[in-house]
């Protein structure tokens, strides 16, 4: 592996920071005064807009794409510097560059499994930042970390597809500009498990879809919403149909491969603001006559913060590199591993910025509270660390089983 990065990426990651610098920072404090005038959780407020506008006229956009057709076609290494550069200010720059979760895997899946129909009806309004999207699998009365246990069904009727079943954790499906979502479900439930469940592109306004409610994560109503959704004899046309019945399942692995790495990748960059908050913090507040600083245990923190991260951008970028030469399939698990270390360094760091800030930590005048409560999430999303771990586990013991 070649630790030196590419001259495009190099080239990427300066404009990215430039426009980091004087559009997306500068316009964090905006978007939190229009947030709070406009007294909706799901407003979108028209600084994202502004920004998108910017990032679009500076070549900035849909840089997670793989593909020339739709994007500038980075590697997955050629991306994760940006990605990361991204994170450090989740709420605002993976939005502005089109570069954002749950689109940026819903595109991935429209481009690869989508037909000429959808490619046009949905992908290229997503392609354009005009519209956004959802992807609704798991549900609340079954333990999702094994997809096999979906119980949502999807039966043909006709020329129809009827949806019947309850979702939640339904990510983006409260955004103002949310019209469409990729749901998994049951055609055939008597199947092989791996076989059983296929994936629909559904309209938000299909009728028998409703949004029941928001949930939210350590009491926060995320801008995007996390939402449980019923479907009551949702119909949407056969068309709808993603790939073949039965594909779901690997379509979902699919998808859930560059997703799962696209969130480390941020992860890194948001762990890197809260080691520069933590070291700003101790550097001005003095106790007992010397900086918080000159502690001995908070240089401990600022040490093992800088060694973790380098660790976990180390095995991050070895990921990537595996995904571009070998597969997501051969570097399965690597992605494991980083999907289960970058949250847990990220969280490290975040909680010890956390003390180093004592109360302002805990409440909205910082961003260390928000950065906490959406890493620890991300220790469940796109599957919980037990199943990562259990991957990894596997395929260690692999090595040992006898023929």
């Amino acid at each position: 592996m070649d630790f030196k990065l590419s001259d495009r990426c190099v080239e990427f990651q300066g404009r990215l920071q430039e426009f980091m610098d004087e559009r997306v920072y500068p316009g964090e404090s905006v978007y939190e005064e229009q947030m709070a005038a406009s007294g909706d959780d799901h407003h979108q407020p028209a600084i994202l807009e502004e920004l998108k506008e910017d990032a679009r006229a500076r070549g900035l956009w849909n840089l997670f794409h793989p593909h020339q057709e739709w994007g500038p076609g980075l590697k997955n290494a050629e991306y994760a510097p940006l990605a990361e550069i991204m994170g450090r200010s989740a709420q605002l720059a993976p939005e502005a560059t089109n570069s954002s979760a749950p689109d940026t895997g819903n595109m991935e899946v429209l481009t690869l499994f989508g037909t000429d129909e959808h490619k046009e009806k949905w992908l290229k309004p997503l392609l354009d930042g005009e519209i956004r999207s959802s992807f609704a699998m798991t549900e609340p009365g079954v333990a999702s970390s094994d997809a096999t246990n979906i119980e949502t069904r999807i039966e043909r009727d006709g020329d129809e597809y009827v949806i019947n079943g309850r979702k939640w954790w339904t990510s983006n499906a409260l955004h103002q500009n949310c019209r469409v979502m990729i749901v998994m479900g049951k055609t055939n439930p008597d199947g092989p498990p791996h076989k059983q469940q296929s994936m629909l592109v559904v309209p938000l306004d299909a009728p028998g879809v409703t949004v029941m409610r928001g949930l939210t994560v350590f009491g926060y109503q995320d801008r995007e919403g996390h939402a449980e959704v019923d479907f009551e004899d949702a119909r949407v046309p056969v068309t709808a149909l993603l790939s073949q019945e039965g594909d779901g399942f690997a379509i979902s692995q699919a998808r859930l491969g560059p997703g799962r790495i696209h969130h480390c990748m941020r992860s890194i960059g948001m762990a890197e603001r809260a080691l520069d908050m933590l070291c700003e913090r101790a550097l001005s507040r003095v106790t007992f006559g010397a900086p918080v600083a000159e502690r001995s245990n908070i240089q401990d923190w600022i040490a093992e913060a800088r060694i973790e991260l380098e660790m976990i951008r180390l095995l991050t970028m070895k990921t990537a590199w595996l995904m571009d030469t070998v597969g997501n399939k051969h570097a399965r698990t690597e992605i494991a591993a980083i999907k289960v270390a970058a949250p847990q360094v990220a969280l490290k760091i975040i909680d010890r910025a956390i003390q180093v800030h004592g109360g302002g930590g805990v409440c909205g005048d910082f961003p260390l509270a928000g950065m906490y409560a959406h890493q620890r999430t991300l220790r469940l999303a796109d599957g919980p660390d037990e199943v990562h771990k259990r991957t990894i586990a596997r395929q260690e013991l692999r090595r040992f089983e006898t023929a």
